[in-house]
């Protein structure tokens, strides 16, 4: 069985896959040694790998390479299933590796539009098996703590369902702006592909993806595992 390990921003997920069949998985924020061997401990695990997007804690290698007979750490320098087009790939994150391969493992030969909306939201395209590239821009929570913080009255506000716009007060102003923008943002970009890219699948992920899912005016697949699906190939792949 294979063990995925990928640590975002803000919390980390924890995967068992038996082949290509997630088994079981957990996202948290508070990772411990004993919780770690706790969620593999009733699998005999073959392979592991780790990504992240931050400094890995040294816990998670030494807990991985403990009993494991093959551990990865993702990186650019990693064998990946698909041919890389980008100007600086050692300045690529993990987690948009990861999604592209996982892109390319379940809709093989496509053109595909990967929008994670995460701390950061990414549009990372993928034709077949090549990544095109991709952009980047602050994700929901940082708008609002940027407008919290680069000025001097306006309010921290949060996702919310219930909002009017134009806000009848400051937060529903914020609120309205800040989620109504992501929202004309992604389906743009959306409409824009779909012009440019005919037949492109277009694939929705990130922690913010189940709030954006139902508001979003094109046609998306949902897919919140990708991430970890991808690491599961990719370590197929390098194993």
């Amino acid at each position: 069985m294979n063990l995925i390990f990928d640590i975002g921003n803000t919390s980390t997920k924890v995967a068992v896959f038996d082949g290509r069949r997630k088994v079981t998985s957990l996202r948290t924020k508070q990772y411990s040694w004993d919780e770690m061997k706790r969620i593999f401990s009733p699998y005999k695990i073959d392979k592991a790998i780790v990504s992240s997007v931050r400094e890995t804690p040294e816990f998670i290698i030494d807990l991985a390479t403990l009993d494991i007979p093959y551990v990865h750490v993702l990186s650019y320098r990693s064998k990946l299933p698909f041919k890389i087009q980008y100007e600086t790939p050692e300045t690529l994150g993990t987690d948009r590796i990861a999604a592209f391969a996982g892109a390319c493992s379940i809709f093989p030969g496509k053109k595909v539009l990967v929008i994670d909306a995460g701390s950061a939201i990414t549009y990372d395209f993928v034709s077949g098996k090549t990544f095109k590239g991709g952009n980047i821009s602050p994700g929901i929570s940082m708008r609002f703590k940027a407008l919290s913080k680069f000025t001097r009255r306006l309010p921290l506000a949060s996702t919310t369902d219930k909002f009017t716009s134009p806000g009848r007060n400051t937060i529903e102003a914020i609120t309205a702006g800040v989620i109504n923008g992501v929202i004309y943002e992604i389906n743009e970009y959306i409409r824009t592909f779909e012009e440019t890219h005919k037949g492109i699948k277009v694939v929705l992920t990130g922690g913010d993806s189940g709030y954006l899912k139902n508001r979003i005016n094109h046609k998306v697949t949902y897919m919140p595992d990708i991430v970890i699906e991808g690491l599961n190939y990719i370590l197929e792949h390098n194993a």
